[in-house]
């Protein structure tokens, strides 16, 4: 991976053109929420290379707000939580005033610095409930989910959305984008790639610049980037204040560090005088020590059977950066116990193993 046309762009603020969490957040990148992945174990893991005195956002997995005000979230796998960890911004899936408003009121007292409304979920089960990317359909209902959970919170409220269908649309996007910022929203994210697409084709990333010039708060972008060069691409690109990445950051989270000395950040905490990951080889045997680190962190946090659930997805979704990651699929998926996970593991990476900057899964 080669950054060396960027470093006279090194010590360039990129991003962050309008505050985010009352002028907090200070670092320009950050990790998607994602079903099965976003949990404490994975954060905890990702933490360790935000370099220090770096300040940006954290996600959980998608919670349904019908089911948060019953449920013990000191408790329940998707809820768990660090004490020490900052800028937790949990997204939720909601369309009802009273399970939002009570949703809002226990995930402010769990830690919440700002709530996220997930307008951008084309699974069929949220289309079902007029949840998710359903609400795009109705402009003025959607927006009116803001409102209500503006209304019955104390902190900032975003909300993450696909994209329309095209450039030439953009007239629909920008109008449905200002119904939410009228409505309340602090900021939005938008991942251009339609519902329809789900994960094929290419991020529209033009959409994003579009959106950004036309709007006067925060616009976050995410899709397609799987490496430091495409989060400073997209900055560039797009003029957007944060960059948001979902499997190519949980593969790499290294890619906070690389970011970060482009940036002219401080090494993590633990990492001084170290220089990040940069080959190939250096990336693989980064992603053997990530991935038995998270181990440990699942079997502490989920018990040893979920734990290796845990696992098992994390590796099926990120190994495909991987040659023969099919093999480590199998290593994890046949083990027995997380003793057994880590033998298998640190056998797989005893060699070199080289990790692709791309893959052809889209983003």
């Amino acid at each position: 991976m080669a950054f060396d046309s960027l470093h006279s762009h090194s010590r360039i603020k990129m991003g962050l053109h309008r505050p985010i969490l009352h002028g907090k957040v200070n670092f320009p990148l950050c990790l998607a929420p994602m079903v099965g992945l976003t949990h404490v174990a994975l954060r905890e893991v990702m933490r360790e290379y935000l370099p220090k005195d770096a300040f940006t956002i954290w996600p959980t997995e998608m919670l349904n707000s019908r089911r948060i005000p019953g449920e013990n979230l000191e408790k329940t796998p998707e809820t768990l939580r660090a004490p020490s960890e900052t800028g937790l911004v949990p997204q939720i899936l909601g369309n009802e005033e009273e399970p939002i408003a009570a949703s809002v009121q226990r995930l402010i007292e769990w830690g919440a610095e700002a709530i996220d409304i997930n307008m951008g979920c084309p699974v069929q089960k949220a289309l079902k409930h007029n949840y998710g990317v359903a609400l795009m359909g109705d402009p003025q209902y959607a927006a009116e989910v803001v409102r209500m959970t503006v209304k019955n919170s104390s902190v900032p409220v975003s909300v993450k959305l696909r994209a329309v269908g095209s450039t030439k649309e953009f007239d629909e996007l920008l109008s449905f984008v200002m119904g939410l910022r009228n409505s309340g929203a602090s900021w939005v994210c938008l991942h251009p790639r339609t519902a329809a697409q789900k994960r094929r084709g290419s991020a529209d990333w033009e959409q994003i610049r579009q959106l950004h010039a036309a709007v006067d708060f925060p616009v976050i972008g995410n899709g397609d980037i799987q490496t430091a060069e495409d989060a400073i691409a997209m900055l560039q690109e797009t003029g957007c204040d944060m960059a948001m990445a979902g499997r190519g950051l949980a593969a790499r989270p290294w890619m906070l560090w690389q970011l970060g000395e482009e940036l002219g950040f401080a090494a993590p905490e633990g990492k001084e005088g170290l220089q990040a990951p940069r080959t190939n080889e250096e990336e693989g045997a980064e992603y053997g020590r990530c991935l038995l680190k998270l181990i440990e962190k699942c079997r502490y946090y989920f018990g040893e059977d979920l734990a290796m659930r845990k696992v098992r997805f994390y590796v099926r979704t990120t190994s495909v950066w991987l040659p023969f990651g099919n093999t480590l699929v199998g290593v994890c998926a046949k083990a027995r116990t997380t003793e057994e996970m880590m033998a298998g593991v640190q056998k797989f990476f005893e060699g070199p193993v080289e990790m692709s900057p791309r893959t052809e899964l889209r983003q």
